[in-house]
């Protein structure tokens, strides 16, 4: 599954000068400046912002689904550059989980079903697979909704498999985009608390981008981006 464990020591993210520009035409268009940032390992730590400041831009360059226009993206020890398309995809299967605001599960699945799809990338065997999913499944409270449809299925529901799905493979960071953005307060909460249980008793790397302040209060520290600066 995931690959040997990145040493403590080290800083699960490093940024250093990265710049994003976008062309529009003859058009460049900046979307984040010269940015510098060191996430250390074992932390939890949000973005804030308003729209357009380069939050998720942000997150897609350290999650290697984007490239930087200048500057270097580190992430669990590996400069992002050295890898080709190839190596970064396997790259980001075994080191990274996703958690977006609108879940993106594949409705005609079960939730036992999507929480698999990452494992169909590895080795492991199908009895293996099982065992990891119902072990996510029960970490976020669904073990009784292993056969449901997301249809089925509250949004805070929704989320939680989608949260066990970022989970199931052990990466060593979590990237959340908007998680609690389309939640009641009482889902909300429950989606929170589970990153409580990540950071603090499973100690995942979380990085989070959100407009909420009461979310943003959950991390350990808070970025503020504007206008593509990191403040």
């Amino acid at each position: 599954m995931s690959l040997e464990a990145v040493p403590a020591a080290l800083p699960m993210v490093r940024l250093e000068g990265v710049s994003k520009t976008y062309r529009r035409g003859t058009v460049a268009v900046p979307v984040l400046e010269a940015v510098d940032l060191s996430i250390a390992t074992g932390a939890f730590e949000a973005f804030m912002g308003p729209s357009g400041s380069g939050k998720s831009t942000l997150l897609n360059l350290i999650s290697g689904l984007d490239r930087p226009s200048t500057g270097i993206v580190e992430v669990a020890g590996r400069n992002l550059a050295e890898l080709d398309d190839r190596e970064l995809s396997d790259w980001r299967a075994a080191h990274v989980g996703f958690i977006f605001q609108l879940y993106n599960l594949i409705p005609v699945l079960t939730a036992a079903e999507n929480v698999e799809l990452p494992l169909l990338l590895t080795p492991l065997s199908r009895a293996e697979r099982r065992r990891h999913v119902a072990a996510a499944l029960d970490l976020v409270g669904l073990s009784h909704r292993v056969s449901h449809r997301p249809p089925q299925m509250s949004g805070g529901e929704q989320q939680r498999v989608a949260i066990a799905r970022a989970i199931v493979t052990d990466p060593d960071l979590i990237i959340a985009d908007e998680p609690t953005g389309d939640l009641d307060r009482k889902a909300a909460e429950a989606v929170l608390d589970l990153f409580g249980v990540l950071h603090q008793e499973l100690h995942k790397t979380l990085v989070m981008v959100t407009h909420d302040p009461h979310a943003a209060e959950r991390a350990g520290r808070v970025h503020h981006l504007e206008k593509g600066v990191l403040q």
